[in-house]
């Protein structure tokens, strides 16, 4: 592809940023929770509907607990690409009537438009800008929409490991980094249980006689904080704590939810173990653990810096400075990474506060991130 081709799409897109924008606002305005399957279907079947519009071919994964997923395929080629773009958000039902799209200036709110309904928009208009002015990629584009990445994807993992050993190359359409950057890694996510086992006895009349899985738990939490590693980028967060019933009972029973992040796999071979394999301090106590690691990490690598520095130069021929950045936070990409298949994230629209109330987008991030798609799709 000439450098024209890539200041082409640009401008098609900026002509178009409004109908984008009509089309954000649509999606944003449809609530599409992970765990409604009802509504997530509903939200699939219009994302499915302006696939179908484009002369993609649409593959619905059916699912009887989740959303149904699907995948829509435009082009031909021995080869393809694959584009993840998850439709569920973290927001309840009525959200979207409760606070719906609204502009600001050039700031676009509403749940879930950044996180990432602002994706799904760039990958349709990407995919119309090649089509409207005879831009033909060599490899066929797979458009993989899952309806549960916002809670681990348990029953989408599968299909997107299963696309991602048929691809090329994997393109992540989640937000960008805060200020534009795309992402070369993201951290490994690992969830935990740790049940703990006492005695329970009055604490007053019988205390000597109880064996506390509060204090037990207290020992646990100490020692699992004290895994964490920031100069190797290993986290570990026990964010829930539950113990005991009342204040004047020693606490029979406790229960530790665990959060784990790591950068490497070197890293979770490292303090899993650790985690899975707790010790009580009091030996009257008994640990159970359960949990294991959810998302592997996106590591830092060469195929994905390659992607990227692709990315970089075309970001240069149309205006754009693109760096590279991580997060603590994991996406499906994680997946695809693992497996060896070369990975970018963060190619959704620049804006901020994703999982909150202020989550917007930078309107004229949508064109732009969008033509930096649609040049990487004929330049892989």
């Amino acid at each position: 592809m000439e450098s024209r081709s890539a200041r082409d799409i640009l401008e098609f897109l900026k002509a178009r940023q409004d109908e984008m924008v009509s089309t954000l606002e649509r999606l944003t305005n449809i609530d599409s929770p992970s765990t409604n399957k009802e509504l997530v279907d509903h939200f699939s079947d219009v994302v499915a509907g302006a696939w179908d519009e484009l002369g993609a071919k649409v593959t619905v994964f059916p699912q009887e607990k989740y959303g149904n997923h699907f995948k829509a395929q435009w082009g031909a080629g021995d080869e393809q690409i694959l584009l993840l773009c998850h439709m569920d958000t973290v927001w309840g039902p009525g959200e979207a009537a409760r606070r719906p799209f609204r502009i600001e200036g050039q700031k676009a709110f509403g749940p879930g438009a950044y996180d990432m309904k602002g994706g799904i928009v760039e990958a349709l208009y990407a995919v119309k800008a090649l089509s409207a002015l005879d831009l033909v990629p060599s490899k066929r584009v797979v458009v993989l929409h899952n309806s549960d990445e916002e809670i681990g994807s348990p029953s989408s993992r599968p299909i997107i490991e299963e696309e991602a050993r048929k691809s090329k190359a994997v393109l992540v359409l989640e937000p960008s980094v805060r200020g534009g950057a795309l992402k070369t890694w993201r951290k490994g996510v690992g969830m935990f249980e740790v049940r703990i086992k006492g005695r329970s006895a009055h604490a007053g009349a019988d205390y000597e006689r109880g064996v506390s899985a509060a204090q037990e738990a207290a020992h646990q939490i100490l020692y699992l904080h004290g895994l964490t590693d920031l100069e190797e980028g290993t986290t570990v967060n026990v964010g829930t704590v539950q113990a005991g019933t009342r204040r004047n009972v020693v606490a029979e029973e406790a229960v530790l939810g665990i959060d784990l992040r790591v950068k490497s796999m070197a890293a979770a071979s490292r303090v899993i173990p650790k985690i899975l394999n707790l010790k009580p301090v009091d030996p009257r106590v008994s640990i159970t653990v359960e949990g294991d690691l959810n998302r592997p990490p996106m590591e830092r690598n060469e195929k994905n810096l390659a992607l990227f520095h692709l990315a970089k130069a075309i970001g240069a021929e149309i205006g754009l400075v693109l760096e590279e950045s991580g997060t603590g936070g994991g996406s499906d990409g994680n997946f695809t990474s693992a497996l060896g298949i070369p990975t970018l994230d963060g190619l959704g629209p620049v804006g901020d506060d994703a999982h909150s109330p202020g989550e917007y987008v930078l309107l004229p991030s949508l064109p732009e991130r969008a033509a930096l798609v649609a040049a990487l799709l004929l330049r892989i």
